[in-house]
């Protein structure tokens, strides 16, 4: 499969593949507890967030879909990341669909930004690939629920991943309700 991230666009934002030079920015993003509170609780080294780089690309390669830097257009920043994937998680009942994600530096957050790109991300994924999407999120992190119910993901089940209560939700593809 050829490597070929679109470039997204919404009024404020570019989703745009990672590159090189997104790395300070994105690893410094990974050491903040805040952004990882709720994903994982534990922040990561400059070594795990080079190797969530790799992954990223990796994920592109493939399957075809995967994640986004997403750049502030006023400013050229980078202020996160959002997509989807296949990790493979050891979570019962097995996740089908590609899964949805997102991390936003925290001056970032409470803007927007996240339902502008999630958005966009959603009916990209439509589009290209008429399936539908699902997202795991702790039950804790009330923000991301609300922002995943927003655009259009419905809550299915709740279960344990790794010890933490997660809700999982699911966001049918529109294309295929047609």
């Amino acid at each position: 499969m050829s490597l070929i991230i679109p470039e997204l666009h919404t009024e404020r934002l570019l989703l745009r593949g990672h590159r090189v030079e997104d790395f300070p920015a994105m690893s410094a993003m990974w050491t903040d507890p805040n952004v990882v509170r709720f994903i994982g609780g534990t922040p990561q080294s400059d070594e795990q967030s080079w190797q969530r780089l790799l992954r990223y690309w990796g994920t592109w390669a493939m399957f075809g879909f995967g994640y986004w830097a997403v750049i502030e257009k006023q400013s050229s920043a980078f202020i996160g990341e959002l997509g989807l994937a296949r990790f493979h998680r050891a979570i019962e009942p097995a996740l089908e669909e590609p899964e949805m994600g997102w991390a936003f530096v925290p001056s970032a957050q409470g803007k927007g930004y996240a339902r502008e790109a999630a958005d966009r991300v959603i009916s990209w994924a439509d589009e290209a690939l008429g399936q539908s999407l699902c997202c795991i999120i702790s039950e804790s992190n009330y923000r991301s629920l609300h922002l995943a119910q927003k655009c259009g993901f419905c809550p299915q089940l709740n279960t344990l991943y790794h010890g933490e209560k997660v809700s999982i939700l699911k966001c049918p593809s529109f294309l295929r309700l047609v």
